[in-house]
C-alpha cells in the first residue's frame, strides 16, 4: 500500500485514531485568542528580540522622543551606585511618559527594563499585544484589582534580573494632577527586596495630554492646549530621579507606598522650584500636595499654571497652589 493511501485512510479514521467528532447540537466555540493576562510575552525577552528592540530604541525612539520633547535629566547620580534590578515608580500624565522614561535611563538599565502595562488597554487585541511587547518589553498587569497572577509575573521578572517600570497611579492623570498611588510597587519591593527609584516626569501633559489623540478638550490645560487638537506638540520636559528607597523594618506595603508617593511629590516640587526650597518644605512636612486643590475643575486647571512656552521671560511655570 502506498504511503499516500495509508495517510488518507488514517485521516478518515475515527476516534481514537482520528480527531473526535463534534456533536451537531453543540455550537463550536470560536478560536481562542491569548490576549490580556493570558498573552505569552516571554518571546519579547529573548536575545534576538532584545537586540532588535535595542536598535530601535537607541536609533529611532530616543532621537524622536527627544525631538518632540527636549528633555532635562535630574538626579542621574542616584542611579550610579544602585544595583540592578530596581523598580522605577513614576507619576503618569501622558502616553509619552513610557518612551521618555525608558530612553532617559542609562544604558545598563535601558535594555533590560520591562514595563508593567494595563492588560485591558495595551493587551486587549493581538496586534497591540505584539506591538507593546516588542517595543517596550511590556507585560500585562491587572490594574482594576489586586491580582496574584500579575504580582507573581512581575516578581519573577525582578528575580530574573529585569528592572521594572510601574506607574502606581494605575492610569494617566485626567487633569494633570497626580492620582493616589496604589501599592503594587511597594508590595513588589517588600516581596523581592529590590529598591524603588521614585521618578517625576514634568511637562509631558503639554506634549500629549490624555484624550488629545481623539481631538477632545485637553483637561487641565491652558491657552491653546484647551482647544481641540490631534497628535503630540513639541514642549520641554524634565525627568527627575530620586534616591532609591527600601522598606524600613516592620514597614508594610501601604506605608511604604505612601512614602514613595511623597518622594515623587518632593521631586515634583524640586523641579518646579529648587532643591533647597523643596527639601526644606519636605523636612517640615509642608510639601505641596501632588493631588491639587480640592476645588472645581477650572480652579484645579488654573492652579496647574500655564504652559512653559506661555510664561514670560525666564519665569518658571510654577503651580499657583498655595504652600
Amino acid at each position: 500500500m502506498r504511503s499516500t493511501e495509508l495517510l488518507r485512510r488514517v485521516g478518515r479514521a475515527r476516534f481514537p485514531l482520528g480527531a473526535p467528532s463534534w456533536p451537531t447540537s453543540v455550537p463550536r466555540p470560536g478560536p481562542g485568542r491569548r490576549i490580556g493576562l493570558d498573552y505569552d510575552h516571554e518571546w519579547s525577552r529573548s536575545y534576538p528580540v532584545r537586540l532588535a528592540r535595542a536598535v530601535v530604541v537607541d536609533n529611532v525612539t530616543r532621537p524622536l522622543a527627544h525631538l518632540v520633547a527636549p528633555t532635562t535629566l535630574l538626579g542621574e547620580e542616584h542611579l550610579r551606585h544602585v544595583e540592578s534590578p530596581v523598580i522605577f515608580a513614576a507619576n503618569h500624565a501622558s502616553h509619552v511618559d513610557t518612551p521618555l522614561l525608558l530612553t532617559a535611563l542609562p544604558v545598563r538599565f535601558r535594555h533590560r527594563t520591562a514595563v508593567a502595562a494595563a492588560a485591558d488597554y495595551f493587551f486587549d487585541t493581538t496586534w497591540k499585544s505584539v506591538l507593546w511587547s516588542f517595543s517596550l518589553a511590556a507585560i500585562p498587569i491587572e490594574r482594576s484589582r489586586v491580582n496574584r497572577r500579575s504580582a507573581d509575573m512581575a516578581a519573577d521578572l525582578l528575580e530574573d534580573g529585569w528592572n521594572l517600570v510601574i506607574f502606581p497611579e494605575g492610569g494617566r492623570s485626567p487633569d494633570g494632577w497626580a492620582q493616589p498611588f496604589r501599592g503594587g510597587a511597594a508590595y513588589l519591593a517588600r516581596r523581592t527586596g529590590r529598591p524603588v527609584v521614585p521618578v517625576y516626569l514634568h511637562g509631558t501633559r503639554h506634549v500629549l495630554p490624555k484624550r488629545a489623540d481623539k481631538g477632545s478638550r485637553a483637561p487641565g490645560g491652558s491657552g491653546t492646549e484647551q482647544r481641540a487638537r490631534r497628535g503630540p506638540r513639541r514642549s520641554p520636559v524634565t525627568v527627575a530621579f530620586g534616591r532609591p528607597l527600601v522598606p524600613d523594618e516592620g514597614e508594610d506595603a501601604r506605608r511604604f507606598s505612601a512614602r514613595v508617593e511623597r518622594a515623587v511629590a518632593v521631586l515634583g516640587d524640586e523641579v518646579r522650584t529648587d532643591w533647597w526650597t523643596a527639601r526644606r518644605l519636605a523636612a517640615s512636612g509642608e510639601s505641596p500636595s501632588p493631588h491639587g486643590p480640592e476645588a472645581s475643575p477650572w480652579r484645579r486647571a488654573w492652579a496647574l499654571g500655564p504652559r512653559p512656552d506661555e510664561t514670560r521671560g525666564d519665569e518658571p511655570a510654577w503651580p499657583r497652589q498655595g504652600r
